[in-house]
């Protein structure tokens, strides 16, 4: 946390792309008038990210170039998510935005809290652990951006439609959660009794009976919902508010 922090913002799952403008005016709202002294994206920024050249074209060069601004006023530290885990280090060079590991500690307001976009934790997601397992890879990576970047777009449609049709007629609550035991070992070995994290795209605070708390982010659509949040943390505790809300991004 920046010395002298009084408040921090959280959000994940944005899903930014040329076809959902108004969630993307939405975020761009966000980081052009939030007051907090802190901003944490905790993955999902962009709907698919095939390489850090996407960011010189179209919508992802106005993010970047939103970003870099808004990193210029306070400290801003994106997490790459399951969408957009090839972001790399031009795309933390160009927006000025610090890079997140998965999980990481925030220290703040005299308490240690957990951070990770989620999807690690979904074990029960099996077909996704497979699939997390091959792409995170050195040499998957590496030949994947050795493509041209047509076909990277392609291939990155094709996985996209494929995860779609995998969900269709699925309701939110049948989605992998978590496993509560490695979300303990993981606090356990991080000193904290906190989860922040997103993926699931079930907002909500839980205690859970094995004695730690998560605090679930929302995802992002005003295009097709009215649904996007903002997770506020202060040294009066937590604070979730809902878009559109008067005076959301002032605090």
């Amino acid at each position: 946390m920046p010395e002298g922090a009084r408040r921090i913002e959280f959000v994940s799952d944005i899903h930014l792309s040329a076809d959902m403008p108004s969630t993307a005016q939405a975020f761009l709202g966000w980081l052009a008038g939030s007051l907090a002294d802190q901003l944490l994206i905790l993955g999902d920024l962009f709907e698919v990210w095939v390489g850090d050249d996407a960011s010189r074209q179209g919508l992802e060069a106005e993010v970047v170039a939103a970003l870099h601004r808004a990193s210029r006023q306070r400290p801003v530290a994106v997490m790459r998510g399951n969408r957009d885990f090839l972001l790399g280090k031009d795309f933390f060079a160009a927006s000025g935005c610090t890079p997140l590991a998965d999980p990481c500690v925030l220290q703040a307001f005299g308490q240690r809290v957990l951070l990770s976009h989620g999807d690690a934790l979904c074990l029960a997601d099996t077909d996704y652990q497979r699939f997390r397992a091959e792409v995170r890879q050195d040499a998957w990576q590496t030949a994947f951006l050795a493509r041209p970047m047509a076909e990277r777009q392609t291939i990155a449609t094709g996985l996209r439609a494929a995860s779609m049709a995998s969900q269709a007629g699925r309701a939110a609550e049948t989605y992998a959660d978590p496993d509560p035991a490695l979300v303990s070992h993981w606090l356990q070995a991080a000193q904290a009794e906190q989860l922040v994290h997103g993926h699931t795209h079930r907002p909500g605070d839980e205690i859970r009976p094995e004695g730690w708390t998560r605090r679930v982010l929302s995802d992002w659509d005003l295009d097709h919902a009215r649904r996007a949040e903002v997770l506020a943390w202060t040294p009066d505790g937590w604070l979730r508010q809902p878009w559109p809300a008067a005076g959301a991004w002032a605090g």
